[in-house]
């Protein structure tokens, strides 16, 4: 138990720059006292006392406005910024070393039954207040950006932006821990810029023929 509270400490202590002592981590942060109560909601839940687990996880949603069914699977070292508003559904299964950020949903669509939840592969970031729904799989080494959707599987090593959610950048490797969930492409604006460049040499050409039409009129005067 004290191994693990030491693991939960200095993982905040790596991945938050306003976290100064093991004392401040242990009191003011509601991803950790989340994940203690997790942890002891879980065992309960795996050995049947289900009105038990529910209460414990339901206890600490008040305590820390964190609300993790104990019927979730979390990996180790599991990292819940600020943590206000996150939800996390009872199939979801969590694999190392993720991040989440405020607002985060791991939920269901409605439509499933079975695994209704995501499953998030290890060294993945979900920005603020992104969805993540349905029995989908993201892979290992993901970014997820503030404010998506994502409703479809997503391979190792991707960044996904906008609703619905889209793949706008695939990278052979990617450092163990992303945090830079906040430096992602626009593709809208991507696009607005590529088609603005393609107006202005549309134009460009069109004054460039206007200017022959003229010359050629006066040589023929």
């Amino acid at each position: 138990m004290f191994r693990t509270l030491k693991e939960d400490i200095e993982t905040v202590l790596a991945r938050d720059p306003a976290a100064r002592s093991k004392w401040e981590v242990l009191l003011c942060y509601p991803g950790v006292k989340a994940i203690r109560s997790h942890r002891r909601a879980h065992r309960a839940y795996e050995k049947g006392h289900i009105l038990y687990a529910r209460w414990i996880s339901q206890r600490a949603r008040r305590r820390t406005g964190i609300e993790i069914h104990p019927g979730a699977v979390i990996g180790k070292r599991l990292f819940i910024d600020h943590g206000s508003g996150v939800v996390i559904g009872e199939t979801t299964v969590i694999g190392d070393d993720v991040t989440l950020y405020q607002g985060v949903t791991l939920g269901g669509t409605g439509k499933d039954t079975g695994k209704r939840h995501p499953t998030l592969g290890s060294h993945v970031t979900v920005g603020a207040g992104a969805k993540v729904l349905g029995p989908i799989t993201l892979g290992d080494h993901v970014k997820v950006g503030a404010g998506a959707i994502v409703l479809k599987d997503v391979p190792d090593h991707c960044t996904v932006v906008g609703n619905p959610g889209r793949i706008v950048r695939q990278k052979g490797k990617a450092p163990e821990i992303d945090l830079e969930h906040g430096n992602l492409p626009d593709p809208v604006h991507e696009r607005f810029n590529l088609l603005s460049g393609r107006i202005a040499a549309l134009e460009k050409q069109l004054a460039l023929n206007e200017e022959e039409r003229e010359e050629n009129r006066h040589e023929g005067l």
